[in-house]
């Protein structure tokens, strides 16, 4: 405890530029503060402050003691945030990416209520369904669905995201539903146009399947729309066809062959010194991902 005054004391003085200043601040004699910065430098065997009549200035261990009490003093009070948020708010500004379709459906919805909640934070949202480079682009967390490449970042698994193959009811009514993956080949498949093929689990192996179709598209947003029309079969996440699956308005088909689910992550730069605003996002975000109301009962 002491150990910790003696810290306090000098971050306020340095900060202050003054012992009486500081004690004013503390509600201490400037001899108590002057006892303390004492006992600190007299532990340490530096000098850390110059002090005169008028004014403290910072030596050069001081200054760089000084940043170290700063972050250790603010990691002090944001790991008590972190259990006992009643006494400290977070504040600030995030920059958070996603990518555009799952951002719109379920990363907007989502901030509106954590700023309710923190209304000292202001975010910027990204939504883009390029690789963006946290670091370069100063991003505080990113959103990524799907199996991650970049071993660099710290991520945290926030929900499975699972993927279906899906149709309208009026195309199985007329074309029939597939009853194997072999099936596909006599289907029109939509598709991204990608070389990648769809995914499936036959016996104990995935698989990719290559598919075709009269209908292609770099947007899976069209895809989507297309499969409502009854244009053909899709290969869709469950975020965004789950709500149309409960309604009736698709239908899922070879749902036992089904992939493994991949993960929805939230990912940033590094563990250590993240900031409390970061934190309490990805907290609310597991918090929403990881109840199975949000996705219904299909999930």
């Amino acid at each position: 405890m002491d150990k910790l005054k003696q810290i306090e004391t000098f971050v306020s003085v340095a900060g202050r530029g003054s012992l009486t200043a500081a004690a004013g601040a503390e509600g201490v004699a400037p001899a108590v503060v002057s006892r303390r910065l004492d006992a600190l430098e007299a532990r340490l065997g530096v000098k850390l402050l110059l002090r005169t009549t008028r004014r403290v200035t910072l030596t050069f261990e001081g200054s760089a003691y000084l940043e170290d009490c700063q972050r250790i003093l603010r990691e002090l009070v944001e790991a008590e945030a972190s259990v006992s948020l009643g006494g400290v708010k977070a504040r600030g500004h995030l920059r958070v990416s996603a990518p555009a379709g799952f951002g719109r459906r379920h990363v907007a919805p989502v901030i509106m209520q954590f700023l309710d909640a923190h209304p000292e934070v202001t975010v910027n949202l990204d939504l883009s369904d390029r690789l963006v480079d946290l670091v370069n682009e100063g991003i505080d967390c990113a959103i990524r669905v799907g199996e991650l490449t970049d071993s660099s970042l710290v991520s945290i698994r926030l929900a499975e995201n699972r993927r279906a193959v899906v149709a309208s009811p009026g195309y199985l009514e007329k074309h029939g539903a597939p009853r194997t993956v072999g099936d596909l080949a006599r289907h029109n498949c939509l598709s991204l146009g990608q070389q990648r093929g769809w995914l499936f689990r036959v016996g104990e192996e995935t698989v990719s399947i290559k598919v075709n179709g009269l209908l292609e598209c770099n947007d899976g947003a069209v895809l989507h729309e297309w499969a409502l029309a009854g244009r053909g079969l899709a290969w869709r996440s469950m975020w965004e066809v789950g709500q149309d699956l409960k309604d009736g308005m698709l239908v899922s088909v070879l749902d036992e062959f089904a992939a493994p689910p991949t993960g929805i992550y939230a990912v940033f730069p590094q563990r250590k010194y993240l900031p409390l605003r970061v934190r309490l996002l990805i907290d609310h975000l597991k918090h929403t991902y990881g109840n199975d109301a949000y996705w219904g009962v299909l999930r």
